[in-house]
């Protein structure tokens, strides 16, 4: 007879752990018995995808994760890189999707908890939080009640405990409508000598319970973020924890506190999977084993049973070794900071998790079985692209009407360029997001240097608390900036009305274009250069239709997006966290996706030397509707990226500084707006493209094409040349050609300085057939820069050394009456549209739909 027909457990029961009838045989085979009650629901939350990876690890095997600047990599709470400087920086994002489909506030509020205790489990105090925020057709009353409720549950967590959300994306398609992405993350300065992790070790050392108490809020969370979701997913809302920021103030501060003694020797958050998952991981870390006493638990419901407490994902809670014989010290500190502490276990010799309850044992499971020795599917991946996929390449623009200069006609109306572009800008994916960050207290600990929706990418000071981290402050005079004064020259406020030149000295070298993507090593404390103030910058991307369109492509389109936009703001690029949103990996498409997007993300990671600390795998995020028939998102793997600012007196927004500007754009040479100029060196098509984009989408409803392919050669150089422009000074605003293309970037960098702008393209009307193709078709290697007169002739000659034919001086930034004027190489008239009209549609999209509903 088999393992399930002897079980004590139905089929039902079994399933409902999201275990296999194959896994349980496996559980089976492993004890050499059957499992408990307890043991079963523990190996049901350790062998969920959310835990265990077991359909994604073997893709995530092929990302790089070494470099000169990576201190930790995978397999810890966060990555860590080395700033220099002293300084050290961890960083993680992670996905709370499904809690916040079922009740967006908490679900929210929870994801900014759960991923701020990854960070200081390290040792790191948080400085910084963003997030990337995915939602279906705003004019649905559903997804305004997600979305308001996401953005609400983001702004009360953040926002209490005292970590600025600086920065982050929101779109909204269709695609999401059953099923949000709520991805966060966090930043955070090391204020630990040593860095803080998790593997067990020393035999008899004590085993600390410390934080907040333990309920049944949370029950199986791991598990149920990997199961579709359902009409019936609302039954599940036990399944959503409940946070305290308050209380995770003082958890912070308690920790970090505790860790400065030296006793500490492991540390782990209790996030899925709670007590089950932080006793076995820290246990097959350090390849010991430990023994958990449930009755020493402070609990906040009375008759919990083992299930319940091991499956509980009650919030704020952390789990120590201890030196022994400093156990107390800890316990003290906890007690002054107002929060439990207790020793609850012991680390043992036998490499097993033992767990007891009422001087019984409740659980005994080898260590690695719950958290390495998981089961992995090495699933077949498709030999050729799906049906979609090829269909949706066989599309080209040849399909639509044809255009003029003056617009094109559309179901029988003639629209103008001009109303294309105010179309665009009121399309909420692409329109501020101001509604979403007014709610995020974006400048407590005043270190934010830039405002959101100033610049293409976060801006933070690095200012440590701890004097012993490093020296660079002490005895400074500090550029304005660098003190928080966010009413400064280049505009990055929205709020900013001064245009004040300064004069910039430059501090460094003439620099050359990179040929490789190479880290420049960190410089020690004693490196320093005297009077410089680093920053740090992040940024959170995906353009999920390039990916769905084509995967592979338009991974790695994502990842060369994320670390353009660092470059617009002065940053060198030096690592990566992911977080992979997808559909069900059991389905050959979904597989085909999550595969080829891997290979994508970690082919790109090599060109442009940004290694990868690590990140967060979500999958089966599929919506099945009332007649089972599943909807999956499109493929979602979001980047997030840091980099390094040496000197914060050297940045960029994406606002016009002065009138009299020059514009340019790099990447494009003048023959690339008649498609037929790409780069020098490369085969690569670098030309803008409507495929994938979201003009063919918002005003067409056409997602097809192929999606703007990378060709990294010119991706390198034209961030490179960006980088150097700004930190030479000659660059004072650079903003990159996302979604929208070349039109939009423009008008979005008008909208922000609230100047307008005289554009002259190189093309002549008689010579395009497509107007909408070099207006608002998309591409990568693109970056749309100002700089002052006095600076042209050394700028132009940088730019003919670096980038040979791949730039072009288009414009002229002009005064704060004139409009975004657009003509062609002849003269006609593209677009002339007035500050006033871009700037109702663009800031007023969101609230007039939320209004409307």
């Amino acid at each position: 007879m088999s393992p399930i027909s002897e079980s004590p457990f139905s089929p039902e029961q079994i399933a409902g752990e999201r275990l296999t009838p194959e896994e349980y045989e496996e559980i089976v085979q492993r004890l050499g018995r059957h499992p408990n009650k307890a043991e079963l629901g523990m190996f049901g939350v350790m062998w969920s995808e959310h835990c265990c990876y077991k359909n994604s690890r073997p893709l995530l095997k092929q990302f790089p994760t070494e470099g000169d600047r990576i201190l930790v990599g995978p397999g810890e709470n966060a990555g860590v890189v080395d700033l220099g400087y002293g300084l050290q920086l961890a960083f993680k994002i992670e996905s709370h999707n499904h809690p916040s489909a079922v009740e967006p506030f908490q679900g929210a509020a929870t994801g900014v908890g759960g991923i701020l205790r990854d960070i200081f489990t390290m040792g790191a105090r948080p400085i910084a939080l963003l997030n990337s925020l995915r939602f279906g057709n705003l004019d649905d009353a559903k997804t305004q009640r997600l979305f308001k409720g996401v953005v609400s549950g983001i702004s009360h967590y953040g926002n209490c405990i005292g970590v600025p959300t600086v920065g982050g994306e929101v779109y909204f398609d269709p695609a999401y409508s059953g099923n949000p992405l709520v991805n966060v993350m966090a930043l955070g300065l090391m204020e630990t000598q040593e860095i803080v992790k998790s593997g067990a070790s020393g035999i008899g050392n004590p085993v600390l319970y410390v934080g907040s108490t333990t309920g049944r809020d949370g029950m199986g969370g791991a598990s149920f973020a990997s199961a579709e979701l359902t009409d019936k997913s609302m039954d599940d809302r036990p399944a959503v924890q409940v946070g305290d920021p308050f209380l995770e103030k003082s958890l912070i501060e308690a920790c970090l506190e505790a860790f400065k003694t030296g006793a500490v020797v492991a540390a782990q958050d209790m996030g899925a999977a709670g007590i089950t998952c932080s006793t076995s991981e820290m246990a097959a870390k350090g390849g010991v084993g430990i023994e958990f006493d449930l009755d020493k638990v402070p609990v906040r419901e009375s008759g919990m049973i083992p299930y319940e407490y091991l499956l509980s994902e009650s919030q704020e809670r952390m789990l120590f070794v201890a030196q022994k014989g400093r156990e107390q010290e800890l316990i003290d500190i906890f007690h002054r900071w107002g929060l439990h502490a207790v020793v609850a276990g012991t680390v043992i010799e036998e490499p097993i998790v033992r767990i007891l309850f009422k001087g019984e044992i409740a659980a005994e499971i080898t260590a690695t079985a719950l958290a390495d020795n998981t089961p992995i599917y090495h699933r077949e991946l498709l030999t050729e692209p799906p049906e979609y996929a090829k269909k949706a390449w066989e599309w080209t623009a040849d399909s639509l009407p044809q255009s003029t200069v003056k617009g094109i006609e559309i179901n029988g109306n003639f629209q103008t360029w001009n109303q294309i572009l105010l179309t665009l800008l009121d399309t909420p994916t692409i329109a501020s997001k101001r509604w979403v960050y007014r709610q995020y207290d974006h400048q407590v600990q005043n270190n934010t240097v830039v405002l959101p929706g100033g610049a293409d990418a976060a801006v933070v000071r690095l200012r440590p608390l701890e004097p012993c981290q490093s020296s660079l402050a002490e005895g400074l005079e500090v550029h304005p900036l660098a003190k928080g004064d966010l009413l400064r020259e280049n505009a990055v406020s929205l709020a900013s009305e001064s245009k004040q030149e300064e004069e910039v000295i430059p501090l460094f070298k003439k620099a050359q274009g990179r040929e490789t993507p190479k880290v420049s090593p960190p410089l020690s404390k004693e490196e320093a250069p005297l009077g410089i103030i680093p920053g740090v910058a992040a940024t959170v991307d995906c353009n999920s239709r390039y990916v769905y369109l084509d995967p592979y492509e338009g991974a790695k389109a994502v990842v060369a997006e994320a670390a353009r936009n660092l470059s617009c703001v002065g940053a060198e690029p030096l690592a990566v966290t992911d977080n992979l949103n997808f559909g069900s990996p059991e389905k050959p498409i979904g597989y085909w996706q999550l595969a080829s997007a891997c290979r994508g993300i970690a082919d790109a990671c090599r060109e442009l030397g940004t290694p990868v600390t690590g990140g967060n795998v979500s999958l089966y995020n599929e919506t099945v509707d009332a007649e089972g028939n599943p909807q999956p998102i499109y493929p979602t793997p979001v980047i997030g990226m840091v980099g390094l600012i040496p000197d914060l007196k050297k940045i960029s927004g994406q606002a016009w500084l002065k009138k009299g500007d020059l514009i340019y754009v790099l990447g494009i040479g003048e023959s690339s707006q008649n498609s037929e100029l790409s780069s020098e060196s490369s085969k690569i098509e670098t030309s803008p493209t409507l495929g994938g984009s979201e003009y063919l989408a918002a005003i067409h409803g056409i997602v097809a094409g192929k999606p703007p392919r990378i060709d990294f050669e010119l991706e390198r150089k034209v961030q490179s040349v960006c980088r150097d422009g700004i930190r030479q000074g000659w660059v004072g605003s650079a903003h990159d050609c996302a979604e929208g293309g070349i039109a939009i970037a423009l008008a979005e960098c008008c909208i922000s300085a609230k100047m307008g702008a005289e554009i002259h393209f190189s093309c002549n009307s008689a010579n395009v057939s497509r107007w909408d193709e070099i207006l608002f078709g998309e591409m990568g290697n693109c970056i749309v820069v100002s700089v002052a007169p006095k600076n042209q002739e050394i700028w132009e000659a940088y730019l003919q050394e670096h980038l040979t034919k791949m730039w072009q001086k288009i414009g002229l930034v002009c005064c704060a009456e004139s409009p975004l004027r657009v003509v062609s190489a002849d003269n006609q008239v593209l677009i002339e549209v007035s500050m006033g009209d871009m700037g109702d549609r663009f800031y007023n999209a969101i609230e007039r739909r939320i209004a409307s509903v």
